[in-house]
């Protein structure tokens, strides 16, 4: 596994996805949410990776989460939350 890179999730802005965070023993997840990546950037003090749904709205990811890839699918585990962030292409 490797750590955040901006390119890699560039490759989503303009899509639609479904974003789906779930916690380390999957026992409580959210509802899937189907959005539109509308641009992706760093926040201002470079710990995280922003996911913009439109100009205010955004998730967050931290940096040193731990990413797996596939075509369509990218998935980001943030060992201190616990939390498992994944995106899907629709």
């Amino acid at each position: 596994m490797e750590h955040i890179k901006l390119a890699d999730v560039e490759q989503f802005t303009g899509a639609e996805v479904d974003i789906i965070i779930g916690d380390e023993q999957n026992s409580e997840q959210a509802s899937t949410v189907r959005k539109i990546i509308k641009k992706v950037q760093y926040c201002p003090d470079q710990t995280h990776i922003r996911l913009y749904f439109d100009h205010f709205y955004f998730l967050a990811v931290p940096l040193t989460s731990h990413v797996k890839k596939s075509e369509g699918v990218w998935s980001a585990y943030d060992a201190e939350s616990g939390l498992t962030y994944t995106m899907k292409k629709v």
